[in-house]
């Protein structure tokens, strides 16, 4: 079966792309053309068609992944469904399934069967977790199993997954030669890549053979999303050798994939200061022929543990701006805990808040007429607009429900010394254009 971009390029419009046309209110055409470039992706698989369509890329609103899963220390597959269904009435626009505990096949399968959005993983995890429990050691994995359970994962209904293709040996001796990290390796998938290429003393077959790779996601059009495994785990690591080496490698792969006809993303990092974001960016699109680019994050600073879903909202914002398309969302737990239910809210929501500004900046002329009526709102005192309009509404009427205002006109915070009602009854003979 053809893929979306095979389809693009032979001047087919798929339901698929009408679906993220009509979502977006752009053309389908325009979505045609984009998918034939490679700089939109849909995620997708013929095997487990997922109920809402997500258009990623290049004139599209930014979209926001929220990532659930087991650890080796907590184990519960209910919960992992319940931070799953949460993420998705929280406003995910895809969902990442990363468990490294239990029953990995089960949890998959309970994941994507719960929820109507496009699931992702990261073959890695399961790779590395089943050989150490059939060998007792990670590195005694066999390349033909790792080929295999990629297969099976796509089977499943995975509409895009994470494969760590762009660590080599070269990129391993830029690590070694630049006198490694601040913060070290932080990827579980690149670190467990790096420790089995090191102990078989061989090439990463994700890379040396990506061609297979390619054919086995092309077969179920699940896009491959390029993996950062040396991505910064620090400010202070950003863009050094190791991390852009691996984007090089990822840029020129997504190049390759998307010519044997795969729909390509390519990763980003990580832990980022503000004033790298922007260059960043350029670079991936420049290299990659621009390519739809998925940040993780980013964090901006790495002393807010507990509020690092406020760090990476402030990076992400940025990131949107600058044009990042996917954005990873972080939750107040990084870096202490599995997140919980709650934290996963949390962290769909400030990852939400922060796409939205980015985009108010990215698409100026139509980003900002939300934001307009609202402000018309508050200055009319029009609480039921004011809640039509919020992102979170119910989180808002929660909010003002909790704390009455004995006017009901007003709010608790002014009570009596309400500006908005005093300034709209010295200025209301003053309106005039599409101020009133």
């Amino acid at each position: 079966m053809a893929t979306q971009i095979e389809l693009a390029r032979q001047g087919v419009i798929t339901e698929q792309m009408e679906g993220v046309a009509a979502g977006e209110e752009v053309a389908a055409e325009y979505v045609r053309r984009m998918v034939a470039e490679g700089k939109i992706v849909i995620p997708w698989n013929h095997n487990r068609k997922p109920a809402r369509v997500a258009g990623i890329g290049k004139g599209l609103r930014t979209k926001v992944n929220a990532s659930i899963g087991t650890s080796s220390d907590i184990v519960d597959y209910e919960a992992e469904i319940c931070k799953a269904r949460a993420a998705e009435k929280a406003g995910a626009d895809t969902l990442m399934e990363l468990s490294v505990g239990g029953d990995l096949d089960r949890v998959r399968r309970e994941v994507i069967g719960a929820v109507d959005l496009p699931v992702g993983n990261v073959p890695l995890y399961q790779a590395f977790c089943e050989a150490a429990r059939k060998y007792g050691d990670p590195n005694k994995l066999d390349e033909e199993m790792l080929f295999d359970l990629i297969e099976k994962q796509c089977a499943d209904g995975m509409a895009f997954m994470a494969v760590h293709c762009g660590i080599n040996l070269y990129t391993i001796e830029r690590l070694r030669k630049q006198g490694y990290r601040y913060g070290g390796l932080v990827s579980k998938g690149g670190v467990s890549m790096v420790a089995w290429m090191l102990a078989n003393g061989r090439e990463n077959p994700l890379y040396e053979k990506f061609d297979r790779v390619v054919e086995i996601l092309k077969k179920y059009d699940t896009v491959l999303s390029l993996g950062n495994g040396l991505r910064a785990g620090a400010i202070h690591d950003s863009s050094d050798r190791a991390q852009i080496q691996e984007l090089l490698i990822n840029c020129e792969l997504a190049e390759l994939g998307r010519e044997m006809g795969c729909q390509m993303l390519v990763e980003g990092p990580g832990h980022v200061p503000l004033d790298e974001i922007e260059g960043n960016i350029q670079l991936q699109k420049r290299m990659s022929g621009g390519a739809p680019y998925y940040m993780l994050g980013p964090i901006a600073t790495d002393v807010a543990p507990g509020y690092d879903h406020i760090t990476a909202a402030i990076g992400a914002a940025q990131s949107s701006r600058y044009g990042a398309d996917l954005i990873c969302y972080i939750t107040p737990a990084e870096h202490l805990a599995l997140p919980t239910e709650q934290d996963v809210v949390e962290g769909v929501k400030a990852a939400k808040i922060a796409a939205y500004i980015g985009d108010m900046n990215k698409y100026p002329e139509k980003g900002r007429e939300r934001d307009k009526q609202m402000s018309k709102a508050r200055r009319d005192l029009d609480w039921s607009k004011q809640f039509d309009l919020a992102l979170f509404p119910e989180d808002a009427r929660a909010i003002r429900a909790s704390r009455t205002p004995e006017d009901e006109q007003t709010c608790t915070m002014c009570g009596d010394f309400c500006a908005s009602r005093g300034a709209g009854k010295l200025f209301a003979g003053d309106l005039k254009g599409d101020k009133i």
